[in-house]
C-alpha cells in the first residue's frame, strides 16, 4: 500500500515541466552532464525532482536553502542513481548545509558509532559527514560546487551519499547491498585486494590513482572508489579495471558510455 502510494505521488511529481532554471543550475554546477546523452539527462532530471521533494532540507551557520542549493546536492547525488532506483537512499532523512567547511565538536574514545569505533578525540574541520540510522547528511555548500563543478576525482556529494549507500545494512564496512552471494563473493576478492594494495602504497609513502585518503578503511575506499568512479572512470578503468568492474556492475551505469562525446576523445 505505502509503496503504491510512493509511486503514485512520485508520479504525480514528474507531470510538472523540469523547471528551465533548474536545468540552467545543472548546465552550470555539475560538470558530468555535460557527459550525459539524453536519456540520461532525462533520468537525473526526474530522479532530482523526486529527491528535493522526498527530503527535508535545512541551512545551518546563515546558509539559506535556495532551488540552486537543493539542485545542485540533489543532482549530485542523484547521479549514483541513474542505473539504480531511490531504494539506495531509504536511510537519508535530511540535508544539512553549511557555508563552508564544518568544525566537528570533539568525540570520546571508545564510542561506537555505525559499527566503527570513533578514536578522534579532538574537533576536526569537515566537509562532508554522513549519519547512519537515518541520520542527516552534512554538506560545505562552497565544497560542493568545486566539486560539482569541478574535473578532479573528488566529490564530496558522492563521497557522503557512497557513505550512506554503505550504511544501509546497519554497518560501515565498505560493501554495499549487492544482489546475491557470487556478486558478494566478487566483491570482496576485488576491492580487499584494492584495499591492502592502497594501504600498503599509502604506508610506504608511494602514489596511486586513488586518493590515501581511501587507504583508512573499507568504509572511506568504498567511497573514494566511488567518486573516482563518476569523476574520472576512463582513468579508473585504466589504472584499476578490477575495481571499475565492480563498481559498474553495482551501479549499473557506466557514465563514458553515455558520454555522447566519448568517441570524440578517444580518436582526438
Amino acid at each position: 500500500m505505502f509503496g503504491w502510494l510512493t509511486e503514485r505521488r512520485r508520479a504525480h511529481l514528474l507531470e510538472q515541466p523540469f523547471p528551465a532554471q533548474w536545468t540552467a543550475v545543472l548546465e552550470k554546477n555539475l560538470s558530468i552532464w555535460r557527459r550525459l546523452d539524453d536519456a540520461a539527462r532525462e533520468r537525473l532530471r526526474d530522479l532530482t525532482t523526486v529527491f528535493i521533494a522526498e527530503k527535508r532540507w535545512e541551512g545551518c551557520g546563515g546558509l539559506t536553502i535556495t532551488d540552486e542549493v537543493m539542485v545542485t546536492i540533489a543532482a549530485q547525488a542523484c547521479v549514483l542513481l541513474l542505473g539504480r532506483d531511490h531504494a539506495l537512499y531509504a536511510d537519508v532523512g535530511s540535508i544539512l548545509v553549511y557555508p563552508s567547511t564544518v568544525i566537528a565538536p570533539p568525540r570520546r574514545a571508545g564510542v561506537f558509532e555505525g559499527g566503527t569505533r570513533v578514536v578522534d578525540e579532538a574537533g576536526s574541520a569537515l566537509l562532508g559527514e554522513a549519519h547512519s540510522q537515518g541520520g542527516p547528511v552534512i554538506l560545505a555548500w562552497d565544497d560542493v560546487l568545486v566539486g560539482g563543478r569541478g574535473h578532479g576525482k573528488h566529490n564530496v556529494v558522492f563521497h557522503e551519499f557512497a557513505h550512506k549507500i554503505d550504511m544501509l545494512d546497519g554497518i560501515i564496512d565498505g560493501t554495499p547491498p549487492l544482489d546475491d552471494r557470487a556478486a558478494l563473493h566478487r566483491w570482496a576478492d576485488v576491492c580487499s585486494k584494492e584495499f591492502a594494495e592502497l594501504r600498503a602504497r599509502a604506508l610506504r609513502g608511494e602514489e596511486s590513482f586513488l586518493d590515501d585518503y581511501g587507504a583508512k578503511d573499507e568504509g572511506e575506499f568504498f567511497a573514494v572508489a566511488t567518486e573516482a568512479y563518476w569523476c574520472q572512470p576512463d582513468q579508473l578503468k585504466h589504472h584499476e579495471p578490477d575495481l571499475y568492474a565492480v563498481l559498474a556492475d553495482f551501479y549499473r551505469f557506466e557514465p563514458a558510455a553515455h558520454d555522447p562525446h566519448h568517441n570524440d576523445r578517444d580518436t582526438a
